[in-house]
């Protein structure tokens, strides 16, 4: 199975690969649901191509288009071009004929944003020019066997970690109405993760802990009223059922986290998938790699929809939860046990650091030292500047930066 990861800019995209990527998914500006991550531009395409190698890109090409949105795509799609694309994730029909004339080479996958849950649409799709659908996450494992079954020839890709939007499919108006940002166009403000408390102002309404005294009328029915959903999916510990159901290809999503998180998120499903498929990753090994997804921000774990709705429409009041702080990435070598420090949060040498690798679950080093770019001994280390790093920890370029979260930093 392809472990597929989210790229938001060019540095994740060399970290979803680094860590054990098959595939990748990125977003062009204008055109892409995740219009507030970085997404690709100008000629970013350069750099693209030297990091692909043998890997597979695809290009999120998933916004709902209106007349003027296709005006702008005829308009970039030389543009659009020059990126080496394996494939284009849709969810608008409406731009099957453009691709398909400018992109004969390049398959179409249908975005999940299209709703598909059954053989039948699957069969439509495929008859269209669609090599592989993104699955509606409304749709159990029961069914991904059967629609994989009736029709074998199209592949069938599953999200099997991150955010689970609340809305079917991701179709929400939510964001529309309460932030005039629309989800669909790209903009969600994911306002179903705000902040909110429940009040009598002449009926049950909800308050944003943001928007004092702006209140939104809540209607219920048969005496109960289902809110909002605030659970991530994480299913590394069922992909057998995947294999058994006939997936093909396991997306993470992330676009817009950081590089910490595609890096852990990607690599424990790299190592569970090549345990399943008998590679040489050991039972203990396997459990802490799973036990990192731990260590990256998150709400409480579900299983989706995957095994019925009982476990993603629990109730839970937890909220985010982090134990460690993403710290930065060790650069290229300068001399031996001397590295560039590249620093995204500020680095006080006197604070333990991990250091974690594709294949290194984590190192710990407290003696470690870092350097200014005139070579004299810092106290702490602050993003935007140059640093170099001394350690004894066996580390490589592009490993990993973390630290443990005080009790004041951390989430819960």
């Amino acid at each position: 199975m392809e472990i597929l990861s989210p790229a938001g800019n060019v540095e994740k995209l060399k970290y979803a690969y680094i860590y054990g990527a098959d595939a990748a998914y990125i977003g062009i500006r204008n055109f892409s649901l995740r219009q507030k991550a970085e997404n690709f531009k100008n000629e970013e395409y350069k750099l693209i191509r030297e990091i692909k190698g043998g890997k597979k890109l695809y290009g999120a090409l998933n916004i709902y288009f209106h007349e003027g949105d296709l005006d702008k795509l005829d308009e970039n799609l030389e543009y659009i071009a020059n990126y080496p694309f394996d494939a284009f994730i849709i969810s608008d029909i409406g731009i099957v004929r453009q691709l398909q004339k400018r992109f004969p080479n390049t398959e179409l996958h249908l975005s999940t944003q299209a709703n598909c849950v059954n053989s039948e649409a699957v069969k439509m799709y495929r008859d269209m020019g669609f090599t592989r659908v993104v699955l509606g996450r409304e749709t159990s494992l029961k069914e991904i066997e059967r629609i994989k079954i009736a029709v074998p020839e199209v592949e069938i890709e599953c999200f099997v970690h991150g955010a689970m939007c609340l809305a079917y499919s991701g179709r929400c108006f939510l964001s529309s109405w309460m932030a005039d940002r629309s989800g669909n166009q790209g903009l969600c403000s994911h306002s179903c993760r705000w902040d909110y408390r429940m009040l009598q102002e002449g009926g049950t309404v909800l308050e944003e802990a943001k928007r004092p005294a702006e209140y939104y009328p809540v209607y219920e029915g048969d005496g109960f009223t289902s809110i909002l959903s605030s659970k991530d999916i994480c299913m590394i510990d069922h992909l057998k059922g995947f294999k058994d159901a006939g997936v093909d290809s396991l997306k993470i999503e992330g676009r817009m986290k950081s590089i910490y998180y595609t890096s852990i998120v990607t690599r424990a499903y790299r190592k569970a998938v090549d345990a399943l498929e008998g590679g040489a990753v050991s039972t203990d090994e396997l459990s802490g790699f799973r036990k990192e997804l731990e260590k990256v921000s998150h709400r409480e774990f579900s299983t989706g929809f995957y095994f019925g709705r009982e476990d993603i429409e629990t109730p839970t009041e937890k909220s985010y939860q982090r134990e460690y702080i993403f710290m930065g990435m060790i650069g290229r070598k300068i001399a031996e046990n001397q590295w560039e420090l590249i620093v995204k949060n500020q680095i006080r040498p006197a604070e333990p650091l991990e250091f974690i690798g594709p294949d290194i679950l984590f190192v710990t080093d407290e003696y470690y030292m870092v350097y200014d770019e005139d070579g004299l001994p810092v106290e702490q280390a602050d993003h935007g500047k140059k640093y170099t790093i001394t350690t004894d920890a066996p580390v490589e370029e592009g490993f990993i930066v973390r630290k443990k979260a005080s009790a004041k930093e951390s989430w819960k």
